[in-house]
């Protein structure tokens, strides 16, 4: 599907099952799909607000922000969209080069 996917229907991992068991009493009731929102409906708001937290998200909000638009990471399509807010606690920030970016975006 790529960069341009419209929000669509997913079979979720066999981690990502497992994962959500605690929420149910019978394994039986854990949802095996889910509704996920594709690049190319997200591309088309109006504004974006991506929120991130911990060390594990580091490399790929560096790779958003300063990596080429690829598959590869679709959050990197954001670098076309003209309002994006990105909301990072320091470990999730903690791989960017602060002297790329304006200084009055960093808010401690």
């Amino acid at each position: 599907m790529g960069l341009s996917a419209k929000t669509h229907l997913v079979n979720l991992s066999p981690k990502t099952i497992q994962v959500n068991t605690h929420f149910f009493s019978d394994y039986k009731e854990v949802p095996k799909q889910a509704i996920t929102m594709g690049v190319g409906t997200i591309i088309q708001a109006k504004r974006i607000v991506l929120l991130a937290s911990g060390r594990e998200k580091a490399s790929v909000i560096n790779q958003a922000v300063n990596g080429p638009i690829t598959t590869e990471v679709p959050v990197s399509v954001l670098q076309l969209h003209d309002d994006v807010t990105l909301m990072l606690d320091q470990k999730a920030a903690s791989q960017l080069d602060r002297t790329k970016i304006k200084k009055d975006y960093w808010k401690n």
